[in-house]
């Protein structure tokens, strides 16, 4: 998206810029001349001879002239030293995780001041509210220099990365000053899945954070189920402790993790969580060979197990598809009406499947992640978007580097254009063909050059116009230091086109939350900038084919890949390619897609092509990688209790944060103080606000609610180390006022441009001529020389 100038016109003279803010305006000049030229010398009586009509016409052509061109907005820019208003302002945190550090705030504004620096100081934050963003956002000045006492934890309202940027944009610095903390504080926490089936194995993390005045800190950990201990042990902080547990019926567990920490708050000490345990879901597998794979889901499922896909699917969650013919499924279209209608597919191949099976042109294959055919790399329409702003300054030379790399792992089919982006978006190369403009476009990229804010939606925005309406992926390479609601909007609307968004995080302290957030409302990858070899799996095309060793996991961000480790290599691999808006998940060593997925209606499907030399999924079956095998068959049966009625869900929360309660039956719940409202047919929500920490019931069903945010961070946060690394401001210790005081006077004070808008002296100049001419002829009147009648000198 190229730029267009504005009607504006600019030039530099010995340094300065000189600039007109209308230019138009000056077209009015050779206008004005010739009527002032018409009234002066064409049909005029009078006394004045040709040279005092000449004069005057001079006259009047220099006002004409001073007043069109003050009127077209005349400015000059130009580079000086300039002093400024140096001034601090303070802003204090005093919410609870800030009571394990000393109070220096008083003081550290009273020796800011004896440096001659005017101190603001400013409460931001109390209790366990701590809207530091907000604080920031609305005490930042243009040129001020913000300080801020806190340990950066935010707990509500606007990110500090959003309250950073808008600081950058008024060239604002943001510092902080973090007391090291003077007593110990620990809290707990614990992790693992909200719903599982009876039977299976569930891994948990119980985790301990906190600060201490002593190098080491340990604590008991005990954790419960339903009250009775099933793990104890001494945990040093920070430290976790991962277990598993199986449930062997059906209601809701409720589980409590508690340490015994001598410190400022007992409330963070016990963590509660609950995990509803429901009936293994119903799952068809269909298969005309005896595969392992069936014994391996009959563990883990309510499983059904036929040759061919029967009429009725009604009964089940998902079906299992392993290495069948075309012509041997059964009936495909009982099948994707199950799947359109919300029930998952999970199609495994091998030898007589997919380009062995007949897939190609079937009514199967239309409903699969994959096609069947040549397996290559995509080729399609990329756009790189390369921030560009001052945040990324200092690791320009890494974005351009990542950029490059980028650039290197893509196949020459593949039309590729790219986009700078600061505040605005700036076509730095059209779309066209890679293979020919290759070292072209490679220049392009390391003649960028930084400076100004930086707003990712717009460059978004501005590759998605590249684009120009066609399908493609946008390549957004960015330190991630933004906002991410706007940009997460325009993703989110870039899926719905058929437009993925991949994020490559650089820099040297990479927002990833931001980035992975951007490409997940799209339904694309993060990448770190290390990973951009994947790129190559996806895009290298037929003459830049990938070659890894194994199978590589192409996006772990998604459901079936995180927390999967790859050790197998089945050998074997399907002829497919990735289908135009599929998940790519697992290459196999060829970078043929080995593990896909994708929605599919209401339903979900996903596709495993790699099989061994016995055709059954060899090496997968065994941990830790098949993990992978479970992920993907949970993915495909989503919620197992979507076709149950009669049944409450809630979600664990924290206590004053509002939770939705989903109840799904034949008619309206009553009972208790909750009032229910119909979203859907059979389905109702309320909303519960928890007052108290601990287990509460609803209905049929419990949910837990746990300490404030407040409580479960202590200590330098990394996005206040961002925030002022970004800024360009300084990490200070509370004796360091004098520091703080001249840094305050260097960031005020500075050789900035400074622009001076030249109209009012254009007037001015034109009003004095005018009044100089006036006065002149009136003094040759009164020596006699004309006659005022004349009207002329």
């Amino acid at each position: 998206m190229a730029v267009l100038p504005l009607l504006a016109w600019t030039t530099e003279v010995a340094g300065r810029t000189l600039g007109l803010e209308r230019p138009l305006f000056l077209l009015v000049i050779p206008v004005a001349v010739i009527l002032a030229w018409g009234i002066i010398f064409r049909r005029t009586a009078g006394t004045a001879g040709e040279r005092s009509r000449r004069l005057l016409l001079a006259s009047r052509i220099l006002v004409i002239v001073f007043l069109v061109v003050a009127a077209a907005g005349p400015y000059t820019i130009e580079t000086r030293q300039t002093e400024g208003e140096p001034h601090v302002t303070l802003l204090v945190d005093e919410s609870d995780s800030m009571a394990v550090s000393p109070d220096v705030a008083s003081g550290l504004a009273s020796r800011i001041e004896d440096e001659g620096v005017p101190a603001t100081v400013s409460t931001v934050a109390q209790g366990d509210e701590s809207p530091l963003g907000n604080a920031l956002a609305a005490n930042t000045r243009p040129d001020g220099t913000v300080v801020l006492l806190s340990d950066g934890r935010v707990t509500s309202g606007r990110s500090l990365a959003s309250a950073t940027e808008l600081a950058r944009s008024m060239n604002a610095t943001v510092s902080a000053v973090a007391p090291e903390p003077e007593s110990a504080e620990q809290y707990v926490s614990l992790n693992g899945p909200a719903k599982t089936s009876v039977g299976v194995e569930n891994a948990f993390l119980a985790r301990v954070g906190g600060v201490s005045p002593d190098e080491t800190q340990s604590v008991e950990l005990v954790v419960e189920v339903d009250g009775q201990e099933i793990r104890r042990e001494t945990v040093a902080s920070p430290g976790s402790v991962e277990f598993t547990q199986t449930f062997d019926t059906v209601g809701t567990y409720q589980l409590t993790a508690r340490i015994d920490a001598d410190d400022q708050f007992d409330t963070n000490d016990v963590f509660h969580k609950t995990v509803r345990v429901v009936e293994p879901p119903k799952v068809l597998y269909v298969s005309r060979g005896s595969y392992p794979f069936r014994d391996y889901l009959s563990e883990l499922y309510d499983l059904e197990v036929a040759e061919e896909v029967p009429d009725d699917l009604s009964p089940y969650h998902a079906v299992v598809l392993q290495d069948m013919h075309a012509r041997d499924v059964g009936n495909v279209d009982a099948l994707q009406r199950f799947v359109i209608d919300g029930g998952g597919l999970l199609v495994a191949g091998g030898a007589n499947s997919f380009e062995n099976g007949a897939y190609k042109g079937s009514q199967l294959a239309s409903t699969l992640p994959v096609t069947t055919g040549e397996s290559t790399g995509q080729s399609t329409n990329l756009v790189f978007a390369i921030d560009v702003s001052g945040s990324a300054e200092s690791g320009m030379r890494v974005q351009k580097a990542v950029a490059l790399d980028a650039l290197d792992q893509l196949g020459d089919d593949n039309k590729i254009g790219i986009v700078g982006f600061n505040y605005r978006a700036y076509e730095v190369a059209p779309l066209r063909p890679l293979g020919p403009n290759r070292e072209s476009t490679a220049d392009l990229i390391r003649r960028l050059s930084s400076g100004g804010a930086t707003d990712i939606a717009v460059g978004l925005d501005g590759a998605s116009q590249l684009l120009d309406d066609q399908r493609g992926t946008i390549i957004l390479i960015s330190d991630g230091h933004d906002r991410f609601e706007d940009a997460s909007v325009i993703a989110e609307q870039l899926g719905r086109e058929g437009v993925r968004v991949v994020t490559i995080g650089t820099g040297p302290n990479p927002n990833e939350q931001t980035l992975r957030s951007i490409a997940q409302a799209s339904g694309g990858n993060y990448l770190r900038a290390d990973e951009t070899s994947r790129l190559r799996i996806l895009f290298g095309g037929a003459n830049r084919q990938y070659a890894g060793s194994g199978l590589t996991i192409v996006d772990q961000n998604d459901f079936v890949t995180s927390g999967v480790k790859l050790t197998a290599n089945p050998g074997n691999t399907n002829d497919v390619s990735i289908r135009s808006g599929a998940n790519f998940l697992v290459a196999s060593d060829d970078g043929t897609p080995a593990v896909a997925s994708w929605r599919y209606g209401l339903g979900r499907v996903a596709t495993i092509t790699t099989y061994g030399a016995d055709g059954s999924l060899d090496g997968l079956l065994s941990r830790p990688d098949s993990l992978l095998l479970t992920k993907s068959t949970n993915y495909v049966v989503g919620d197992p209790d979507r076709k149950a009625t009669g049944v409450t869900t809630v979600s664990d929360t924290r206590v004053g944060t509002p939770v939705t309660v989903v109840y799904r039956g034949d008619s309206r719940p009553s009972g208790g103080n909750l009032t229910f409202s119909s979203v859907n047919p059979g389905v109702y929500h309320a909303t519960a606000t928890p007052t108290e920490q601990g287990f509460h019931s609803v209905l049929d069903t419990s949910f837990a609610a746990n300490y404030p945010a407040e409580y479960a961070g202590f200590g330098l946060s990394p996005q206040l180390k961002a925030a002022v690394s970004d800024t360009g401001g300084k990490l200070y210790s509370p004796d360091q006022a004098a520091e703080i005081a001249t840094s305050a006077r260097d960031n005020a004070s500075g050789v900035r441009p400074v622009r001076d808008d030249w109209a009012r002296a254009f007037v001015l100049a034109a009003f004095l001529l005018y009044l100089g001419e006036v006065l002149l002829r009136r003094v040759q009147v009164y020596r006699g020389r004309t006659r005022s009648e004349g009207g002329l000198i």
